[in-house]
């Protein structure tokens, strides 16, 4: 970078900073406007669209509450790093690849949890097998030399892993998410948080104090509250997490557990389908395909009415273009650092210890999910697990990868059938979903070009990336 071009991007930052300090409402309208000049261009999916205006709309009436440090660093990260430097970075790759580099990844770094909770994934982990800092410090490094400076950690319980906070501190250029059970955010860990500025913790609940108390022990609800609160208190951004299962799906998805937690302060609300991984499946757990027809209607009119982001992982495939894994839009490294295509699809072939991301980006596993992306044109089936379960098994089969934890085959062997079942039953709903209220919901045009588009990007993915030549 040459000198004149550094001076300029150092006082970009400044002045964007101190907006963000002193007058964040207007520094968020600039934003907003700009990003509603471009959206169109950029945004191929209505849904999409929506979706990120929606973000802006309630960021801005959430940006005033917020500590000056985490606005700071929203802006720094989101506008500065990954906007401006993230998107010259990312486009080199594509220049070296032929397509885009994910704009972001999930790690777990331990999978240790002071909870022992049913359906969970994480509980066939080895519980004393953390990832390296060494290891992780590398990957974070790696990420931000590629543009991605968005990272989502997961577990296990992350509060438990012994360097979480060195990892906060040290990329503090990197905006983190993180999946929490709570129990470990106490007033001094909320205020080192806001202080911090880079991190939004993410609560998960099963629903009131009833439902999560079941799940994850007597008191756990109030523990949750006191979390809260004191994250709203000190001006953290949050949110809540939700896995929906065949008994609180209703629930979750009602009115009064979205305004609840509305008014607790969350900005985020995200959304998981019970699916048959981890410790002790129960596949009676997962939600019915209507159940999930109807939460996935539910959610999109409270998006529309809340002042609060609604996401759910398996009903949103319309806000991306279908299925996000094997590198699309993210994957997942765990805590041996195998890296999985999703967080939920847990096989692998490479681990981070002898390859790096690029390397794994660019793998023949993933590959073999990119060329069949999007799996089928009707966005609201967009997953390889539970939607199209033929997928997984032929990219699992023609790469030979191995389950990352005993269990995992399950799904593609003992569940095959009942998966088969699902998928059918729930894609004749879909299909009928996606066919008469979906697609009529949005002008002719926008149908035409939506379609086309998806038809585009099928057509392409499967050029790109094509089977290469085995060399002799």
């Amino acid at each position: 970078m040459g000198i004149m071009a550094s001076i300029h991007k150092k006082l970009l930052g400044t002045a964007v900073k101190s907006l963000a300090r002193y007058t964040p409402g207007l520094l968020i309208d600039k934003a907003y406007d700009r990003v509603k000049e471009r959206i169109d261009k950029e945004i191929p999916y209505p849904e999409g669209r929506d979706w990120v205006l929606k973000m802006f709309d309630v960021m801005r009436k959430k940006f005033p509450q917020l500590s000056r440090y985490v606005r700071e660093k929203a802006v720094d990260v989101f506008l500065i790093k990954a906007e401006i430097e993230g998107a010259k970075k990312r486009a080199a790759l594509k220049e070296k690849l032929g397509y885009w580099a994910p704009f972001l990844f999930v790690v777990s770094p331990t999978m240790r949890c002071n909870l022992r909770c049913y359906g969970c994934y994480a509980g066939e982990y080895t519980k004393e097998s953390d990832l390296p800092w060494e290891l992780l410090d590398r990957v974070m490094r790696e990420a931000k030399d590629i543009g991605i400076h968005f990272v989502v950690i997961s577990g296990g319980e992350p509060f438990i892993y012994p360097h979480i906070w060195d990892l906060l501190e040290k990329h503090n250029d990197i905006f983190f998410q993180m999946y929490t059970n709570g129990t470990m955010i106490d007033k001094a860990a909320a205020k080192r948080i806001a202080e911090l500025g880079n991190l939004l913790p993410c609560i998960s609940v099963e629903g009131f104090e009833e439902e999560t108390d079941k799940r994850r022990g007597k008191g756990h609800f109030k523990r949750v509250m006191a979390a809260m609160d004191a994250l709203a208190e000190e001006g953290a951004l949050f949110g809540y997490s939700a896995t929906a299962t065949r008994e609180n799906n209703e629930l979750v998805s009602s009115d009064e557990f979205v305004d609840f937690y509305q008014n607790k302060g969350c900005f985020i609300g995200w959304y998981f389908n019970y699916i048959p991984i981890g410790k002790s499946p129960v596949l009676d757990l997962m939600p019915t395909p209507k159940q999930r027809i109807e939460r996935r209607k539910r959610l999109a009119q409270l998006r529309k009415e809340v002042d609060l982001l609604i996401a759910d992982f398996w009903c949103d495939g319309t806000l991306c273009g279908g299925c996000i894994a094997g590198g699309r839009h993210y994957f997942h490294i765990n805590n041996r650092g195998d890296v999985e295509p999703c967080v939920f699809c847990h096989f692998a072939c490479d681990n981070i210890r002898d390859k790096s991301l690029v390397e794994i980006i660019d793998s023949p596993f993933f590959r073999s999910f990119r060329r069949r992306q999007p799996y089928v044109t009707n966005l609201l089936r967009p997953c390889a697990i539970i939607d199209n379960p033929h997928v997984l098994r032929e990219a699992v089969r023609e790469n030979n990868a191995h389950p990352t934890h005993p269990g995992a085959e399950q799904v593609i062997t003992d569940f095959a059938p009942f998966l088969d079942k699902y998928a059918e039953e729930y894609g004749k709903l879909a299909d009928e979903e996606w066919e008469k209220n979906y697609l009529p919901s949005y002008s002719e045009q926008e149908r035409r070009i939506l379609l086309d588009y998806l038809n585009w990007v099928k057509k392409e993915n499967e050029r790109i990336f094509a089977p290469r030549e085995v060399k002799a």
